[in-house]
């Protein structure tokens, strides 16, 4: 098996789609630390972030849901990518399912933070139904083998 085959792309994609997840989290910590700057007690925004999350500007609070959002998808994403690879997945829809993931999942955080809902919307549906066409073709493979 090469380095490049299929297969191995599903494993590269995980890392890649791990990184996405704290993508959005790095407007979430730059506006933090603004914040803790303004405060008198500037650890007072760190040993309590959930409770500031509020005082964040809208986009850093959207940015900061697009980080929780990318948890759950996440969650779901791994074990079909992994099952994917153990199934040896090699059609072309089980790379598009791949790289559409990956795409959509970028573009999510970006059209999040932005506050362009349809098209977050969007991302988020692209990216759901990467997810389960993986699990679907990996299925379909184990069942009718």
């Amino acid at each position: 098996m090469s380095l490049l085959s299929l297969p191995n792309i599903f494993l590269y994609s995980l890392p890649v789609a791990a990184f996405l997840i704290y993508l959005p989290y790095m407007v979430v910590a730059s506006e933090r630390v603004k914040l803790a700057q303004s405060m008198d007690d500037p650890m007072e925004a760190f040993s309590r972030p959930r409770f500031y999350s509020d005082k964040l500007p809208d986009y850093a609070q959207r940015a900061n849901w697009a980080h929780q959002n990318s948890l759950e998808s996440f969650m779901l994403y791994a074990p079909a990518a992994v099952i994917a690879y153990i199934t040896a997945q090699e059609s072309t829809a089980a790379l598009l399912a791949v790289v559409a993931y990956v795409i959509a999942r970028l573009l999510f955080s970006v059209f999040y933070i932005l506050n362009v809902a349809p098209l977050r919307s969007l991302m988020f549906g692209i990216g759901s139904i990467s997810i389960f066409s993986l699990y679907f073709m990996s299925c379909k493979t184990i069942w009718f083998q």
